[in-house]
């Protein structure tokens, strides 16, 4: 009997497999890189990173570190993680230790000098307070992107926000109204000035390589098919990619997680990346 329990478990679980991979097959993708874009060598000079001490956060970080194009990285967090303190001690990022992510006063200076922003603060909306959740995904990019704004650049400037596959203001789940109401807004925040924003619809994020074991690999093995996976240093890639191509995709664009592949791997051609 519990034989035939098992079978049936894991025969169910197959066919779920199958079904998101053939639904991510034909549906991801809307977006296709330039082979001929204009690539901005200046885009990606000051990167700055939000949430480096998480899970996606650190892909980000890694994929900045990692960039010959970048110059100066800063990564404002409220605590340290392994590859930060690495950082911080070779003198590759520059650490800012920050509690009220609704307040940016004193980062004038800095604010006025950065290119690239990677947004990967965020929290599960699983057992979170809904206003809680709503102030760390909605309050804390819109208070960002604000402050952001008032240092006014002519230099080109990128806001990547990391909201998630599901996000949508038609959506039923009011996280992802939230976060779709958060990608429009600081969109439109942005209209008529040298920023642009993109709101990365990513599926799973998988864990940098010093942080992924045997279950992790399996995991992104039974979702690759369907382009439902991205490691996190690629989704960090993307990102750099798309800033770097200046006049390819306007204000307001959405990526999902094959466009962010698909980016990646031009990232990847271009640097000569495994």
């Amino acid at each position: 009997m519990l034989k035939r329990v098992l079978q049936v478990l894991v025969a169910g679980c197959a066919i779920i497999i199958v079904g998101f991979n053939l639904w991510g097959a034909v549906t991801l993708g809307v977006l296709t890189p330039d082979p001929d874009a204009y690539l901005d060598p200046a885009a990606n000079r000051v990167v700055m990173v939000f949430g480096a001490s998480g899970s996606v956060g650190d892909g980000l970080l890694k994929a900045a570190m990692e960039d010959p194009d970048v110059e100066e990285i800063y990564a404002l967090t409220r605590r340290l993680s392994p590859r930060l303190e690495r950082g911080q001690v070779s003198g590759r990022v520059k650490v800012m230790l920050h509690n009220d992510f609704t307040d940016y006063s004193e980062l004038d200076d800095t604010l006025a000098r950065v290119n690239t922003v990677m947004w990967g603060l965020g929290a599960s909306s699983i057992g979170m307070d809904a206003e809680l959740y709503r102030r760390i995904h909605v309050d804390f990019p819109i208070a960002f992107v604000e402050a952001w704004l008032d240092q006014p650049s002519d230099a080109p400037r990128a806001f990547h926000y990391v909201t998630g596959m599901g996000t949508g203001e038609q959506e039923s789940a009011q996280w992802a109204k939230d976060k779709g109401g958060a990608e429009r807004r600081v969109a439109e925040m942005a209209q008529g000035t040298s920023l642009r924003t993109f709101g990365h619809r990513s599926a799973w994020v998988r864990p940098t390589a010093e942080n992924a074991g045997p279950g992790i690999y399996l995991g992104e093995l039974l979702l690759k098919p369907g382009h439902l996976v991205i490691r996190g240093i690629d989704l960090g890639r993307a990102m750099l990619e798309i800033s770097a191509r200046t006049g390819e995709l306007p204000n307001g664009t959405l990526i999902d997680n094959k466009d962010a592949l698909d980016y990646a791997a031009a990232y990847r051609v271009r640097h000569q990346l495994d």
